[in-house]
């Protein structure tokens, strides 16, 4: 199998995002990084649970976090009798798979299929970690291919020399934007918003483009208005966690507000990603909600005084009407018209 991930920045190694190895899976912490480059250290999958839902890994990280998961839940059982081997990783899958509520179509499909090639696995004898393993690689190998195929559909939307501005980290879109630059040799400019409370803007997106070599500006969520109007940006994209057949996506929370501005300053907005073709409509996407507390702390530290209140929704849900363009593997699509990519048939992305 040719890797992927040749060339990515170090967040998008393979290794770095998630790796099983001798009964541990080693999660690259992105709540410290680039400051510090460390790694979690899992010893069952509930640990890695909490990985997730701690934000030690987030975007698609988790996507191979719960497939190591997988792996990790089987050597955890290995000692077992294959039924109860069966019976723990069953109850793995379910529990990685909703690991986080918003994302748990997408990560079930991963998990369910691996319990299903461990179950094959355990029947003829052979090692449900290894069979975890290899289609985890294998799952992120398509993932990177196909967002590649994402990639390329939106740098060839943008003329050379024009400026786009991001919202929060997109995981494999942001190494696909940068491999189909160079190929064309287009030189584009990147503006990156620091997305509160985490900044995965300005760590995360900010450090992959400025480790490719482009030009790279981090804005405050506040400063958004201000170079929309400036006239500074030519297109506004983001990622999905979700996109409902009706147009509808759910992103990082600011996603819309952004999105309402782009709008207003007639900004192209175009969505990154792979319809979900099991979520009918908006109505279908389930807002995860966090502690209210993580809004209120910085690396660690408070910042505002004991006894103020907040609450700290993960996501929002951006309408079609805000939406210029859904852009997938199969090409450019009206969000009022994703049945048209429905009919393309679907393939296995996760």
């Amino acid at each position: 199998m040719e890797r992927q991930d040749k060339g990515m920045p170090f967040l998008l190694q393979y290794e770095n995002v998630a790796w099983y190895e001798n009964g541990v899976v080693r999660i690259l912490d992105r709540r410290i990084f680039p400051k510090q480059k460390k790694f979690v250290c899992c010893k069952t999958y509930h640990e890695i649970i909490k990985a997730i839902q701690d934000m030690v890994t987030q975007s698609a990280g988790p996507y191979t976090a719960v497939g190591m998961g997988m792996a990790l839940a089987a050597y955890e059982c290995k000692d077992k009798t294959e039924e109860k081997q069966i019976a723990f990783l069953t109850k793995a899958a379910k529990e990685l798979g909703n690991a986080r509520p918003t994302t748990a179509n997408r990560y079930s499909a991963i998990t369910n299929r691996i319990l299903e090639l461990q179950k094959e696995a355990i029947a003829k004898g052979q090692s449900p970690i290894q069979a975890a393993f290899d289609d985890t690689l294998a799952s992120l190998n398509r993932r990177y291919s196909t967002m590649q195929k994402v990639g390329n559909y939106l740098v060839d939307l943008m003329p050379n020399n024009s400026t786009f501005l991001t919202q929060c980290y997109g995981e494999t879109i942001i190494g696909a934007i940068i491999r189909r630059a160079k190929e064309t040799n287009k030189n584009l400019r990147a503006y990156d918003a620091a997305t509160e409370p985490f900044l995965q803007g300005s760590r995360l997106t900010a450090s992959c483009f400025k480790e490719a070599g482009f030009d790279t500006t981090v804005v405050d969520d506040n400063m958004v208005n201000f170079v929309l109007e400036r006239g500074d940006i030519d297109f506004y994209t983001s990622a999905a966690d979700s996109i409902a057949m009706d147009g509808h996506i759910a992103n990082k929370i600011g996603t819309k507000q952004i999105a309402v501005l782009a709008k207003r300053t007639e900004v192209p907005y175009f969505v990154t990603g792979i319809p979900d073709q099991d979520k009918l409509n908006g109505k279908a996407i389930e807002i995860e909600y966090r502690d209210p507390e993580q809004a209120l702390e910085f690396n660690g530290q408070r910042i505002a005084m004991e006894g103020v209140n907040s609450f700290y929704p993960a996501f929002d849900v951006t309408p079609p009407t805000l939406i210029d363009a859904i852009v997938t593997d199969k090409g450019v699509f009206s969000p009022f018209n994703l049945k048209e990519y429905a009919n393309l048939g679907k393939e296995n992305f996760y």
